[in-house]
């Protein structure tokens, strides 16, 4: 029974953004702008007006946390039905996919998924058996450039081929990277296991190289929502586009004048491109801050005004030309 009152609290261009419902949409929402509460009531409306069953919807964010809030929110608005969504963490739900379909890429379904701590133990262990200098291959930096690679789908294979990075490698006195990354590699996948970005590496590869995988996926998520979109990497924004590109119901909610995982190759123009992406999106802005007072919304905006005409006037020509390009 679906609780009827979830549109009563919502300010006009909240309800608008819950309301549209067919097509691509871009809402463009701050901290503080009631993000979440569209969030939220755009799925339990999707239900409402019949769009889609719950196990039809996917909708993912950054956080464990960010996702249980959620769940529990829609519960109280949809009730049961809330627990068949397709809703967690980006590597939650494709983990939860390539549980199902991992035989496709030589591994099992019970695979093994290795934490950032199982990752980094085992580069330090390639690292000692290949009698390198701990302190010129410092593990949390090769490991950290491992990802790098993988979210930029560079394989090891394709490193060691590629002579500018190994050029790269010798003037930084790390000649052997590559060799590092081609064992990591195999061991992990000797070993039946995945890391974190292998989540995103393989759900890629599993829908680039199987076409009837990557339909019916399609087929089983006619509308998606993603929350915090201005932090998606190259890896996430490949899987998502491909996902939305049958039915086209994509949703995300995000602030162009923020990114915080720029560390781990967010990618600020996927936010900033998604009307170049689709073309007949719809775009609302939520405005109405519910946390800070007028005055320290207003003092936060000036700082920003204050520290952006600052940026101009010292930005180099080379600063110039990616703003322009930006802009």
């Amino acid at each position: 029974m679906i609780n009827q009152d979830y549109l009563k609290n919502l300010n006009e261009a909240q309800k608008e953004a819950v309301e549209y419902l067919d097509g691509p949409l871009l809402i463009v929402a701050g901290a503080g702008s009631g993000k979440t509460k569209v969030l939220t009531s755009r799925i339990a409306n999707i239900i409402k007006e019949k769009k889609a069953f719950p196990n039809q919807i996917l909708a993912v964010t950054f956080t464990n946390k960010a996702a249980k809030e959620m769940k529990e929110r829609i519960a109280d608005i949809v009730g049961d039905e809330a627990k068949n969504l397709w809703m967690g963490t980006f590597h939650s739900v494709f983990a939860r996919i390539l549980r199902i379909e991992a035989h496709k890429i030589g591994y099992t379904s019970n695979f093994t998924i290795y934490d950032s701590d199982d990752s980094q133990k085992l580069v330090a262990r390639i690292i000692k058996e290949l009698n390198l200098d701990k302190e010129q291959y410092k593990y949390k930096i090769i490991f950290s450039r491992i990802s790098s690679m993988k979210n930029n789908f560079i394989s090891a294979d394709q490193y060691i081929n590629d002579d500018e990075m190994l050029l790269s490698d010798k003037v930084s006195s790390r000649p052997k990277f590559h060799e590092i990354y081609k064992q990591y590699v195999e061991r992990c996948f000797k070993a039946g296991a995945m890391d974190f970005d292998d989540l995103l590496l393989k759900t890629n590869e599993l829908l680039n190289t199987y076409p009837d995988t990557l339909s019916k996926y399609q087929n089983i998520f006619r509308y998606i929502l993603v929350d915090e979109y201005q932090d998606t990497n190259h890896s996430q924004y490949l899987i998502i586009r491909s996902l939305s590109n049958k039915f086209q119901n994509i949703c995300v909610v995000g602030d162009d004048a923020q990114s915080i995982y720029s560390f781990r190759g967010a990618n600020i123009n996927n936010i900033l491109n998604f009307q170049k992406d689709f073309p007949d999106s719809k775009l609302f802005r939520l405005e109405q801050n519910y946390r800070s007072t007028k005055n320290i919304v207003n003092a936060a905006n000036s700082i920003i005004a204050v520290s952006y005409t600052h940026l101009r006037a010292h930005e180099t020509e080379a600063d110039l030309v990616c703003r322009l390009l930006l802009e």
